[in-house]
């Protein structure tokens, strides 16, 4: 059985995933999005890898450095030791400007003794789709497509550039590098500059992690947690992926295979809340001038997703010619759910936007923007909240009143409320106020059971949903309320199985759905510790993180009974819960080195 045993690095505009034995299974170049170089994830024969291995029997050891993005892979064999230390290069430059190539870095670092090696590049360019043919040339090796798109990338190494292509065992008895690039390189490449490269980004990532708010528990899980989400932001125009992968699917065998290299309004602006909550203020102001470019006109329609780049077309294709990660087609690039309503969106986006308002200063122009941006939405909610929707987990049969819809169009007026009262729009907010009242009303009459003791997924259902647990992080609800605490017992009752937790348990368009969604548990553990059950919370949040991988990274979705990681890896929900979650047990309890530096830095 295979598990998700792969570790990310990137460099906020690409990135790759590498396995527990060295070998580079994912990748897309020049950026997230893009046709992909390596995709053995995706087809074990067909898809491409980048492989580092001994020619005798090994160990391997995989583990990042501590505080950093670089992953190391340490492989023990009888005749010697060495280390390959995996990242993409992300340093600022002696001009102040990010020096962030679609590069990938292998330092090889010697430990002792002298080991053969076999390196195995094996670039399929374009998706495997076309022919891939590799060239040697006196400086690097080209791979190239023959047929079909045009692609190419360049290999450069401090080996035997022959002894690579052939794979013929090479030895490693000193410090070595492998540099793969979208771009022919202008500089000659060295071990040394690559060792150059090397210690700049992890100083990059030293810094970032000390601006990073610490907390007295869970600091470790936090840190990697944040770590793995500034990866998914895509630095050049401020979106945030929902994950890394492609059609890693939700349950081996079935067809819930979808592409997440897209920014969904939804998850996006939960990551800059809890990113910015962390003390990451710029990832929201980047984020948050995503946005107003993708809103240019007051009659724009916002739409659930769009590409890193501002795509607002992302036409789904099935790519039949790839297997599939364990035989699970089909494999899909784009997604036809860009064309879905949720009505959910507008208030998580407005719930940043209020953050950004209350704790940074601002430009004119751009609050001018972002007030125009408020009132927009407020508009389009006002029109839109009584209609049914397709939810927050993407329904693709018909729409629904869905509750947590409807509580997130009331928060999107409350939020609106607060903006106006804090730009001393006083007349905007009174006027607000009463659509935020009549919107309550409405989920207060129609959304609860008396037969469930619960608020449900939908009006007029019995069927809960666990999305409905956020009422009170929303604040529509306070923990206190008997009505929440009956609910969260009510969905904890329903929707627990084995100690993880359905999304919901009703069929969609594609059955009952078979595997734990990852977040959905995370919001339960939040949601028991809120209304008093603090110890029961604390023990499932502890077993629930052993279920990562060796690496503490999670996936989307985790199997009832093997708990297996399943969906797409990393994801970016399944880490903002991780955070969110730790700092709820933590009691928002700011270690002691943090309170000396918030005392110095005011």
């Amino acid at each position: 059985m295979k598990n998700l045993d792969y570790g990310i690095i990137g460099n906020c505009r690409s990135a790759a995933l590498v396995s527990k034995n060295g070998s580079v299974e994912w990748l897309c170049l020049p950026h997230f999005a893009a046709s992909s170089t390596f995709a053995k994830i995706l087809d074990d024969k067909k898809g491409g890898f980048f492989s580092v291995r001994p020619v005798e029997q090994y160990e391997t050891e995989q583990f990042y450095l501590p505080r950093t993005n670089i992953l190391v892979t340490k492989f023990t064999c009888e005749s010697g030791v060495f280390e390959l230390h995996d990242f993409m290069p992300r340093y600022r430059n002696e001009d102040g400007i990010y020096y962030t190539p679609p590069d990938i870095v292998r330092y090889i670092k010697h430990i002792s003794g002298s080991v053969n090696v076999v390196i195995d590049f094996q670039p399929k360019l374009e998706y495997a789709q076309p022919h891939t043919q590799i060239d040697i040339d006196e400086e690097y090796i080209k791979a190239y497509t023959t047929n079909g798109e045009y692609d190419s990338v360049y290999l450069y190494s401090s080996l035997d550039k022959k002894s690579i292509v052939n794979q013929l065992p090479i030895t490693i008895e000193q410090n070595e590098f492998l540099l793969l690039s979208y771009n022919q390189k202008l500089l000659q490449q060295s071990t040394s500059r690559s060792y150059l490269k090397h210690q700049r980004t992890k100083v990059y990532w030293l810094n970032w992690s000390d601006r990073t708010t610490s907390f007295k528990k869970y600091e470790e899980e936090i840190l990697r947690s944040a770590l793995t989400l500034k990866l998914l932001n895509y630095q050049k125009s401020g979106a945030i992926l929902a994950a890394l992968t492609t059609s890693l699917p939700e349950t081996i065998g079935e067809v819930r295979n979808w592409d997440y290299r897209f920014c969904w309004i939804r998850d996006a602006s939960m990551v800059v809340k809890i990113m910015t909550q962390l003390g990451h203020e710029r990832i929201a102001e980047r984020y948050l001038n995503f946005i107003i470019k993708l809103m240019p006109d007051k009659s724009e329609k916002m739409q659930i997703m769009y590409g890193i780049h501002g795509e607002k077309t992302l036409r789904e294709l099935e790519l039949d010619h790839l297997s599939g990660y364990e035989n699970s087609k089909p494999v899909r690039i784009g997604n036809a759910a860009y064309v879905q309503k949720q009505n959910d969106i507008y208030g998580i986006l407005m719930d940043v936007i209020l953050q950004y308002f209350e704790r940074f200063k601002s430009t004119l122009g751009n609050s001018e923007d972002l007030w125009t941006l408020v009132r927009n939405i407020v508009k389009v909610v006002d029109e839109n909240w009584q209609l049914p929707d397709k939810g927050i987990w993407e329904i693709r049969s018909e729409g629904k009143h869905f509750t947590f819809s409807k509580v997130l169009c009331w928060v999107a007026i409350d939020r609106a409320c607060k903006v106006a009262q804090l730009l001393k729009r006083d007349d905007y907010a009174q006027k607000w106020k009463l659509l935020a009242e009549l919107i309550a009303a409405d989920i207060h009459e129609n959304a609860w059971s008396d037969s469930k003791h619960s608020y449900t997924q939908s009006y007029g259902s019995n069927d809960l949903d666990a999305a409905v647990l956020l009422m009170e992080s929303y604040g529509f609800l306070d923990a206190d309320d008997q009505r929440y605490k009956k609910t969260v017992l009510a969905i904890q009752k329903e929707l627990e199985h084995d100690g993880l937790m359905y999304r919901y348990k009703n069929e969609d368009d594609f059955g009952e759905p078979q595997s734990a969604f990852t977040i959905c548990s995370f919001w339960l553990i939040n949601s028991l510790y809120k209304i008093g059950l603090k110890d029961e919370a604390t023990r499932k949040f502890e077993t629930l993180l052993s279920y990562s991988n060796h690496l503490g990274l999670f996936s989307e979705d985790l199997d009832f009974k093997t708990r297996r990681l399943l969906g797409n890896f990393p994801q970016a929900y399944s880490h903002l819960a991780i955070i969110e979650t730790a700092i709820t047990l933590s009691g928002d309890e700011i270690s002691k080195e943090e309170e000396i530096m918030k005392s110095i830095r005011h």
